[in-house]
């Protein structure tokens, strides 16, 4: 039994970190790469830049959203909407983009590629083992969006779960969270399932939020050297508004109030109620001649519903003064099902490594909207009715695609000495896209496309290495954006079924050491993405001339990331993550921009090439700094800041930096045998004010200027208390 306990502790659900006997200097040569499951640290001979956070650094940091988790790593910035819904960004790709856009990172929990309707990611902060993010194209091993990276989440699983935990904790604007587990262990298999509830009222008005989660994990253990892993995770998770204030002055005013009594400061869509569905089975087999073998099929289903399109005239085309829930346009229904099975087989020998893996994905994504109420037919030029009405219930779109696809791709290391080694990437993914809709439209496209990744490692000393790589990115067009002119239902986009994939290169330079127990990676970026995909008239920003979704140009994000960490006393520890980012558009020649409104309006084009890529701050840093007061007593500061950005792709709208402190204690006990802990946090402790996320992209009061009150911006909520406790018996 002690056996299985080791053997598969360290390989069962990656596919075994196969032991070889390789250089003395150089240790083993390994495939660390892996699409399905990641527990293991980057190690010394990784080619790219890597960065991991173990399960135990989540629990206890009590927060409320994986941003607070995430920004301890360089490089990396979120976007939160609502509680802990968010969108993940890396080197500041697709920082331009925002509402529902995939956010250009292959985000995978348990083998399950996850992307969701509403574009963000909501992740179980209570059920993470570890979070492992690569950065750079990382498409040669996750396909589709992976332009600038992955995150890699396992969810909790083992023996050490082999008892019963109850947590509870309460904070600022009602925040509140209950958790309860229980698990089991014996020499054939272990499980654990746990229940939890997180909600708050929000900071903003109508920006109340909950989700309520039901996981677990099984493994059994077939025999000395193979074992199969059930797992399976349920959310229900409801919340409003995104919280976001209408220009400056609202924001100054009155930060707490989305409602200006116009349109264009009212949140575009509201009331999202979102059921998720993760199901997965996992098999791993360790053979004699230091080869795995490892199978995973997965089930994910997303059922999205959220009303959208505030309208603010009345049937005779006159601006209303005051709204309801009854004044949006659409309810909308996404039904969406990700199904999916991943095959990697792993061999080795004394002077190589290799990975061959399968890929097969069968989703399909169904989106329906309906008139919840009964509408005029508006001509917003002319601000007057036609005699035609739209009931309540009416369909106003109705359309499925069925996507597929079939990818395989390896890995190969070899030693060239006892201090080189090289690593070389490849994946083939074809993808076919089947539309159809409720107008009897459809289209089909298929794509092949090559991602790959060149990269060395040489090792300057046991402790210090220099690396290298070459990697790619790519992410296919929609058929939204390859027929818009069919399939859209509002604007006067045309077809472009010859859109091509847009594509990201990746070039990285690092250095890995560690000196006096202190660990340091310091990397040099440069990623350069080709043909990427926006309207010819500009993202979001001119409505009312006919364009097309193109490959209208490119930008490069260039940078520098400094991460390191260790002990600098016996009883104090750190963590400090440092980014220089420079992001700019290298070809952007027609981003237009309607000024005005009606038949007076103006529609502008401007050529952005050169401009900085909105959202991008110059400067990140965040350090976190432990200190073990007494024994079982944990003292933790963290100072968290950014430089100024622009929130538009003009570069005319500049918000400035900030820069925050928050504080934290946490004390375990015994108290009958059972672990107690008690925990008090404070974030944002000089409660400083300043905005989440602030964006622009067009004159929305239609006032024929375009400034600070165009702005749809999320302010900061200030200092936030939490404080909570926690029984492990």
């Amino acid at each position: 039994m002690d056996k299985i306990k080791v053997g598969l502790v360290t390989s069962a659900l990656v596919l075994g970190f196969t032991n070889i006997s390789a250089l003395e200097d150089i240790g083993d040569i390994q495939v660390y790469s892996t699409t399905i499951d990641d527990r293991f640290e980057a190690k010394k001979d990784e080619p790219s830049s890597v960065s991991t956070i173990s399960g135990d650094k989540v629990d206890e940091s009590h927060v409320e959203n994986i941003q607070q988790i995430l920004q301890s790593i360089p490089g990396i910035t979120t976007e939160v909407k609502t509680g802990d819904s968010l969108k993940i960004h890396i080197r500041g790709v697709e920082n331009q983009m925002y509402m529902g856009e995939k956010p250009g990172v292959a985000v995978v929990i348990d083998g399950v590629p996850v992307f969701e309707r509403t574009g963000s990611v909501n992740i179980d902060l209570d059920n993470i083992e570890s979070i492992k993010v690569i950065k750079g194209g990382a498409s040669y091993l996750f396909g589709d969006d992976a332009l600038s990276g992955a995150v890699i989440i396992t969810t909790k699983k083992g023996a050490k779960y082999n008892n019963n935990f109850v947590s509870l904790e309460r904070g600022s604007y009602g925040y509140q969270k209950l958790l309860a587990r229980t698990g089991y262990s014996n020499d054939t298999m272990n499980f654990h399932i746990q229940a939890s509830e997180r909600k708050g009222k929000g900071y903003h008005e109508d920006s109340a939020y909950s989700a309520k989660y039901f996981n677990g994990k099984l493994q059994y253990y077939i025999d000395e050297t193979s074992d199969i892993t059930f797992g399976m995770e349920l959310s229900d998770r409801e919340k409003d508004t995104h919280g976001t204030v209408g220009g400056v002055t609202e924001a100054k005013t009155n930060p707490k109030s989305i409602y200006l009594g116009d349109q264009q400061s009212r949140d575009y869509t509201r009331g999202y109620d979102v059921q998720l569905g993760k199901f997965f089975v996992t098999y791993a087999k360790d053979f004699e001649d230091n080869s795995n073998l490892l199978i995973n099929g997965y089930v994910y289903t997303d059922d999205t519903e959220f009303m959208s399109s505030p309208q603010t005239l009345d049937e005779n085309g006159t601006a209303q003064e005051y709204f309801d829930d009854n004044d949006y346009v659409y309810d909308n229904v996404y039904h969406q099902i990700q199904r999916g099975i991943k095959s990697e087989y792993r061999t080795s020998s004394e002077k190589f490594a290799t990975l061959l893996g399968l890929d097969i994905r069968a989703n399909e994504y169904e989106n329906s909207s309906f008139y919840r109420v009964d509408q005029a037919l508006i001509d917003y030029r002319t601000r007057t009715t036609t005699p035609s009405y739209f009931e309540a219930g009416d369909p106003k779109s109705d359309s499925t695609t069925d996507e597929n696809v079939f990818a395989l791709y390896g890995e190969y290391k070899y030693a060239v000495n006892k201090n080189l080694s090289v690593t070389a990437n490849l994946r083939y993914d074809m993808i076919m896209l089947d539309y159809s809709d409720y107008k009897d439209n459809q289209f089909k496209k298929d794509f092949n496309v090559y991602s790959y990744r060149l990269g060395a490692n040489y090792l300057l000393s046991e402790d210090t290495s220099f690396y290298m790589n070459y990697s790619t990115g790519f992410r296919a067009p929609t058929v939204e954006q390859l027929y818009a002119g069919d399939v859209s239902t509002w604007g006067s986009t045309l077809n472009n079924p010859d859109l091509e994939p847009e594509h990201a290169y990746n070039y990285e330079i690092g250095f890995r050491t560690k000196k006096s127990g202190i660990s340091y990676d310091f990397s040099l970026f440069q990623l350069d993405r080709k043909d990427f995909i926006m309207k010819t008239s500009g993202n979001y920003g001119d409505t009312e001339t006919d364009d097309i979704w193109d490959n209208v140009g490119g930008a490069r994000h260039r940078g520098v990331e400094l991460a390191a960490s260790g002990q600098l006393l016996k009883d104090l520890s750190f963590n400090l993550a440092y980014t220089y980012l420079d992001a700019k558009y290298t070809d952007y020649k027609n981003f237009g921009m309607t000024l005005g409104s009606g038949w007076s309006a103006d529609v502008v084009t401007y050529d952005v090439t050169g401009n900085t890529i909105p959202r991008t701050s110059r400067h990140q840093f965040n350090v976190i700094a432990d200190y073990i007061a007494i024994e079982d007593l944990k003292l933790t500061a963290e100072v968290n800041a950014r430089s100024s950005y622009y929130a538009d792709d003009l570069n005319e709208l500049r918000i400035g930096g900030h820069a925050t402190m928050n504080l934290a204690t946490s004390y375990r006990m015994k108290f009958h045998d059972n672990d107690v802990n008690m925990f008090v946090r404070v974030d944002n402790v000089f409660d400083k004010q300043y905005y989440n996320t602030a964006r622009s992209s067009g004159d929305r009061d239609e006032n024929g200027v375009f400034d600070y009150e165009d702005l749809s911006i999320t302010v900061n909520p200030g200092r936030i208390f939490t404080a909570g406790l926690s029984v492990k018996f």
